[in-house]
């Protein structure tokens, strides 16, 4: 077991200064789940790493997924076998030995509305899935699927319309909260000795030549530039990799498109049910599912060609969701019952040559100039392979013989110890003298490091209590956010370090001078720079707001562009 590295302000600042010295054996340019996870492979694999990203981790794509982790059971119906298979795989070894304290089993619902040819066919798929996750030898301990009739399915759903269905088919899958998971990978690679920073833009590449010998990157805190020398540069930015491809002066061999997917939060309450949906759409499938206090309703699949970093949600995107769900429910919802909403861009990949462009959700791996290695598309829970095969491409062009990955046998920080934990929960409620459910909302989010908040905790009794409009998150999270999770502003608590951004009905504004106050020691804020944070905070939510009544994605756009961001990138 590896010993934790605190993502602090004065590590992040070490970290910038080690990487201008000397030469990397790589450097990752992107700090989403995929670039988080090459930093991990890579430095697990005993290469020296540096892993940097333009504004916080997991701030683009990777904190606006479904929160899934699943084989894609829709793949199937595409012939994909390969890639349900190889998904069913990583998400066994995710619940079982990667993150058992971050991705936990969930319950769907397949409704069906015709009798006889529609359960032989969804149920013949859904057993051959079951049969994939056995064969794959990391199941996960899921249970096995199970036919409802109408009357049992509505025992677990009673929210459907009777008339919505004929019966239905029950099965489990795997969420996971994806913005603290891929943060948790960013500091375990971190605890294996990679360099990270966030708030840190690549500027441009350096060359000798034709050759990618490493980059120039800039510290958007202080502005300070540090050129950072490294043999091969991993490119893994997503829906910006053309955008990073083009300061290679090199276009590859495919390019990324953006998609827009939205997701609606509903109050639990709104849909009475023990289970997940999942509903058939006209073009792909829509999931209803249970998160917390909320149901998470999503997903659209739209082309985006605007601001690629805060992707906006439209009332069209809303009324398309309501519409489709409120399709099998008794009680339909309304406007006013979404309590939050986010929208994130799937990179898909799309070729030149058709051979490339049906590869729309795999993934790819290039070397399209000596020294710097891209990788795109996937889907987050193959995040995994991703990073395997990238730095598998950046070590043959290393002169040393680099080990084979590892990864599948690292857990990340928190699952080490996390079972025995969970099942003292009781007692360690007792010493700290919060209450069980506050213990067991920590472990859920921390693992094994929880004990690190509770002597927090117990070193100040006021960080136990809960942040004001925000009753599932303590205080003490937002200081260790800053002083343990690489938080630089507000946005990164509220947003991704919490869920509080969406999962509040005033999505943050009343918590936001309480969260910054409480920052500001940690990262030498005055009262001024406090209310400049909490001002950018309020803006953000007012354009998000008023962005969610325009009528398509254009007007969206420019009004959630009215709120800029508190550090601008470019």
């Amino acid at each position: 077991m590896v010993d934790p590295v605190a993502l602090s302000p004065w590590a992040r600042t070490q970290a910038l200064a080690a990487m201008g010295k000397g030469e990397l054996d790589i450097l990752v340019v992107g700090g989403g789940v995929v670039g988080s996870g090459t930093a991990l492979d890579a430095a697990t694999r005993g290469l020296s790493v540096g892993l940097v990203e333009a504004r916080d981790w997991a701030s683009g794509t990777s904190s606006r997924s479904s929160k899934l982790i699943h084989g894609g059971l829709r793949y199937l119906e595409m012939l994909d076998f390969r890639l349900v298979a190889e998904a069913l795989k990583e998400r066994g070894l995710l619940l079982r030995f990667l993150a058992p304290h971050l991705v936990r089993p969930v319950p769907f619902l397949y409704p069906l509305q015709h009798r006889a040819t529609e359960r032989w066919y969804v149920g013949s798929g859904v057993l051959l899935y079951d049969a994939m996750a056995r064969a794959s030898g990391t199941s996960g301990g899921l249970p096995r699927h199970r036919h409802l009739s109408r009357r049992a399915a509505l025992r677990e759903a009673p929210a459907l319309r009777s008339d919505a269905l004929v019966g239905a088919i029950q099965y489990w899958d795997a969420q996971v909260d994806d913005a603290r998971h891929t943060l948790f990978l960013t500091r375990t690679a971190a605890s294996y000795g990679a360099l990270t920073a966030n708030r840190t833009r690549v500027s441009r590449f350096l060359r000798q030549g034709e050759r990618v010998v490493g980059a120039v990157v800039t510290d958007l805190e202080s502005g300070d530039e540090t050129e950072v020398r490294a043999k091969q540069v991993i490119n893994a930015t997503g829906v910006w990799t053309d955008d990073t491809q083009a300061m290679a002066g090199t276009r590859g061999q495919f390019h990324v498109r953006a998609s827009k997917g939205v997701h609606l939060l509903v109050p639990r309450d709104r849909i009475n049910s023990r289970t997940g949906l999942i509903l058939r759409t006209e073009k792909s499938v829509l999931f209803v599912i249970p998160w917390g206090r909320h149901w998470i309703i999503g997903t659209t699949d739209t082309d985006w060609t605007l601001d690629k970093a805060h992707p906006a949600l439209s009332s069209k995107d809303v009324t398309y969701l309501l519409e489709h769900v409120n399709s099998v429910l008794a009680t339909p919802l309304v406007p006013e019952d979404v309590e939050g909403v986010y929208a994130g861009l799937r990179p898909l990949l799309s070729g030149e040559a058709a051979e490339t462009s049906k590869l729309s959700r795999e993934h790819l791996v290039a070397h399209p100039v000596p020294g710097l290695v891209v990788v795109a598309g996937g889907k987050y829970t193959t995040y995994r392979v991703m990073a395997q095969h990238a730095v598998d491409e950046a070590a043959r062009a290393l002169d040393e013989k680099v080990p084979d990955c590892v990864t599948h046998r690292v857990p990340l920080l928190g699952a080490d110890g996390y079972p025995a934990l969970w099942n003292s929960r009781h007692r360690l409620a007792e010493r700290s003298g919060l209450h069980v459910a506050r213990i067991e909302h920590l472990l859920n989010r921390y693992g094994s490091l929880a004990p690190e908040l509770l002597a927090l905790v117990a070193a100040d009794p006021s960080l136990g209590e809960a942040l004001p409009s925000s009753d599932d998150y303590l205080r003490v999270e937002a200081v260790y956010a800053v002083t343990h999770e690489a938080a630089r502003h507000l946005e990164d608590v509220l947003a991704r370090r919490t869920r509080i951004s969406i999962e509040s009905w005033d999505r943050g504004v009343d918590a936001a001078p309480t969260v910054a106050r409480m920052m500001a020691p940690h990262l030498g804020w005055d009262r001024a720079h406090q209310e400049r944070e909490v001002d950018h905070y309020l803006k953000r939510v007012a354009a998000e707001r008023e962005a969610q009544q325009q009528p398509d994605d254009r007007t969206a756009d420019a009004v959630r562009l009215g709120a800029p961001d508190i550090i601008p990138v470019n």
